[in-house]
């Protein structure tokens, strides 16, 4: 395995546990401080574009009930990761949080010698 996917990997890794237990202490080492959050999914139904900075992201994360205190199955995969250069990247995962499945598109800069999520944008379906 190539030493880049590996460190992205475990990166990711990081993110899915974060989500998983509500960390944001976990979360803010995989984000970077100036990274947004974004998503469009309930535009078209009338909704709002949330649009995202970390200050205002993780005070979210930390008021929901983790997934793990209520023994979710994970549902964690990498689906792709694609390297635009030495220091870009962009990450597909899927992972479930409730009855939300998203996808995720994530996008890393390798800043102070580790890989950081810069962006996040994301979709999510409702699971039956």
């Amino acid at each position: 395995m190539d030493d880049r996917y590996a460190a992205m990997a475990a990166v990711l890794q990081d993110y899915f546990d974060g989500l998983y237990h509500c960390d944001t202490k976990l979360l803010a080492k995989v984000f970077h401080p100036q990274a947004r959050y974004a998503c469009a999914t309930d535009v078209p139904a009338g909704g709002d574009l949330v649009h995202l900075g970390m200050d205002e992201y993780f005070p979210i994360v930390e008021k929901r009930v983790s997934p793990a205190s209520r023994n979710e199955q994970r549902r964690d995969q990498i689906v792709s990761i694609e390297f635009a250069g030495p220091v870009t990247a962009l990450a597909r995962v899927h992972c479930a949080i409730g009855p939300k499945y998203f996808t995720d598109l994530l996008t890393f800069i390798l800043v102070d010698g580790r890989w950081q999520i810069i962006s996040k944008v994301f979709h999510y379906d409702l699971m039956e």
